[in-house]
């Protein structure tokens, strides 16, 4: 049985609640960070200045003895950017520093290897007839894809040269307590229930709730089935932008007030104010196919969208 595990980006959105749980449970645990940990972890935590291919691991893992190494800490999607070469910034952290980690794993008998990767290796965006699947063939657009598929396909040739499994997850976007990004200023307009004229978007998206998230990697700890598998993650439940926005409107307290203006007038005000990708980014579908990862782990998420959508508000106001 399992019993000690190190968490990389440990300080994370996701890597923190993983601690969290991963402690409940009972594991052992060692949080590897940037920076320390917030006051209330007990886990024992180590603090690292980089991650590339040059970090030296070997004497945080003998003293840690994991059996189980998750690595959920990435160079993540920058806004404004201020690399000189953004696809080398994402390739150093991402991949190297990735495969780097792994192979001194692997050499100091590490069991298992957890990958946190990302819908993104499969590509941007689905047509209404091609959801994506763990088979199918990687088509990552973006340098965070990109890295992210490189490190996959360097993971697969480690176990195949070592004992160490490797279980890769793809999650598309985590929402929960804590998030940033898009969709916390989604949050925010549910909660000023502004008019807005997003009444008829019908297209289709996967999400993932933190909360799904963390049972999934907790069940692949474990789990015999689940050694050099890729799986995708979701809440099973795949939702328009639209329906996202009715219940975290209803979550927030408030009723709906969404104008049903046609997605095509949408895609043009894009074009004409220069606002196309927002547009895409609201209008466009990614849908991913979680069969491979229900029937391989008999795993079936434990909340539902709206729950998920729920506890991000609650979760807020008791903050």
């Amino acid at each position: 049985m399992i019993k000690n595990v190190v968490i990389t980006g440990a300080n994370g959105f996701v890597g923190t609640a993983l601690l969290r749980e991963a402690q409940r449970l009972g594991y052992c645990t060692t949080a590897v960070t940037r920076s320390p940990l917030a006051f209330g972890f007990a886990a024992h935590n180590i603090l690292l200045s980089q991650l590339d291919a040059n970090t030296d691991w070997c004497s945080l893992l003998v003293e840690a003895k994991p059996d189980v190494v998750i690595h959920t800490a990435a160079r993540v999607h920058q806004m404004n950017d201020s690399a000189e070469d953004p696809m080398q910034a994402f390739r150093a952290v991402n991949t190297a520093g990735t495969l780097n980690l792994a192979r001194q794993a692997a050499a100091l008998g590490v069991k298992r290897f957890i990958f946190i990767s990302s819908v993104k290796v499969n590509g941007e965006q689905t047509l209404t007839d091609n959801i994506f699947n763990a088979s199918h063939q990687p088509n990552p657009i973006d340098p965070y894809g990109i890295s992210k598929a490189e490190a996959e396909a360097g993971l697969r040739s480690i176990a195949e040269q070592t004992n160490m499994e490797v279980v890769i997850i793809r999650p598309p976007l985590v929402y929960g307590q804590g998030v940033k990004g898009n969709f916390s200023s989604m949050m925010h307009l549910a909660e000023k229930n502004y008019p807005l004229p997003l009444g008829a978007i019908h297209n289709k998206r996967s999400l993932v709730a933190l909360d799904n998230l963390l049972d999934l990697i907790i069940t692949c700890i474990n789990h015999p089935k689940a050694a050099n598998q890729t799986f995708l993650v979701s809440d099973d439940q795949d939702i328009s932008t639209t329906e996202l926005l009715q219940m975290m409107t209803l979550a927030a307290g408030k009723n709906p007030w969404l104008i049903p203006v046609p997605m095509s007038w949408l895609q043009l005000a894009g074009k004409l104010t220069g606002k196309q990708a927002v547009i895409d980014r609201l209008c466009g579908n990614l849908q991913v196919d979680i069969s491979h990862t229900k029937e391989t782990l008999g795993w079936m998420p434990p909340i539902t969208v709206e729950e998920g959508i729920k506890r991000c508000f609650i979760e807020e106001k008791l903050c």
